[in-house]
């Protein structure tokens, strides 16, 4: 993200010293914030205390190659996953390309190096990244202002209109209100229920899930940061899910106790319709392949039926899903399909 002096922090991995110290004198001179690391193993001590906007790695050094940088940074910081990734590498074989491509590198830059183009390069992709945290924010803050007014008798009646089901959570973990379809899908009792005010499911690892997410979005809440987790929820007796969206509402000043500090959105069983592709490639910025693969996820959940829906390889779902995953942000599938069902609603919602 763009740093308050405008400038990006960008890490630099190269072996080879005299291209690695042009490399930085160039992003200097192009205004950026450099890190230099001479190989893997300091690119991640650096990555232990540090949070580049953007990695340039090149793929081929001693000890960890590129590719290992790649997989632990991803693994290690996973708050990381939309910091763009991209490969510095005298190799051009398609077979290297899509390596790094499964891994979750964003883009590719072939030595010897052209200035013009790697500068090019870069600010795309941290323009890129800078939209999608824009929209990201933009959406969460309209999200948690029209939750705002959900004590009013009227905001609840039309809660009654949406097919999902909304649940607002108390600062002690307690129902403060379920519009019609979260009371129906309570009643039923089989994927959600209720233990007094207190929210559960029926499916005990469905139950340890949904718990540790409202806890979590809790305590963003009491810490006034944002924090949205995706929770799938089974059924014993029906092989299929409901999507939960956990979002944290952060306390703002002259709250008061009893106001709403999570709220929950759950798919309904069986009411669940495929999102329009155009609209997620609106809302995420995706290609119309991420968009139609985005689409079948919601609809199925499983990566392997998705990928007979689509006629293509499941290591071609699982490429589409790295992407996926960085575009909007999440780093679960639970997550992604929990906010392409949201994120019609927090359209509805503005």
């Amino acid at each position: 993200m763009t740093r308050a002096s405008d400038q990006s922090l960008i890490l630099v991995v190269e072996d080879e010293a005299a291209l690695c110290r042009d490399i930085v004198e160039e992003l200097q001179e192009a205004g950026y914030d450099t890190l230099a690391a001479a190989d893997g193993r300091q690119a991640l001590a650096l990555l232990e205390d540090a949070a580049p906007d953007l990695v340039l790695c090149d793929i081929t050094m001693p000890g960890l190659d590129g590719y290992e940088v790649l997989r632990e940074m991803r693994t290690r910081r996973p708050e990381l996953s939309a910091t763009p990734f991209v490969f510095l590498t005298a190799l051009s074989e398609p077979r290297e390309v899509i390596e790094g491509k499964l891994l979750g590198a964003d883009d590719y830059l072939v030595k010897p190096v052209d200035y013009d183009l790697m500068l090019a390069t870069l600010e795309a992709r941290l323009r890129q990244v800078n939209r999608i945290r824009t929209r990201h924010d933009t959406e969460v803050a309209q999200l948690r202002g029209a939750l705002g007014a959900f004590a009013d008798k009227g905001a609840a009646q039309a809660l009654d209109l949406i097919t999902l089901g909304v649940m607002l959570v108390d600062e002690k973990g307690k129902r403060l209100h379920a519009n019609r379809t979260a009371q129906e899908m309570i009643a039923a009792a089989e994927y959600i229920a209720l233990r007094g005010d207190d929210i559960g499911s029926p499916d005990p690892p469905s139950d340890r899930a949904l718990r540790n997410a409202v806890s979590k979005a809790l305590q963003a809440a009491r810490a006034e940061q944002e924090k949205v987790v995706g929770v799938m929820l089974h059924c014993a007796a029906d092989p299929r899910s409901v999507s939960a969206l956990v979002c944290a509402m952060p306390e703002r000043t002259g709250d008061t106790d009893g106001a709403a500090r999570v709220a929950l959105f759950l798919s309904a069983p069986g009411a669940r319709q495929r999102v329009p592709e155009p609209l997620l490639m609106d809302l995420f910025n995706l290609t119309p392949t991420e968009a139609r693969v985005a689409a079948a996820l919601a609809s199925s959940t499983r990566a392997a039926d998705v990928a007979v829906d689509l006629g293509v390889s499941q290591t071609t779902i699982a490429f589409h899903m790295r992407n996926l995953f960085q575009k909007t942000d999440t780093n679960r599938q639970a997550d992604l399909i929990a906010l392409i069902l949201a994120g019609p609603m927090m359209i509805k919602s503005e």
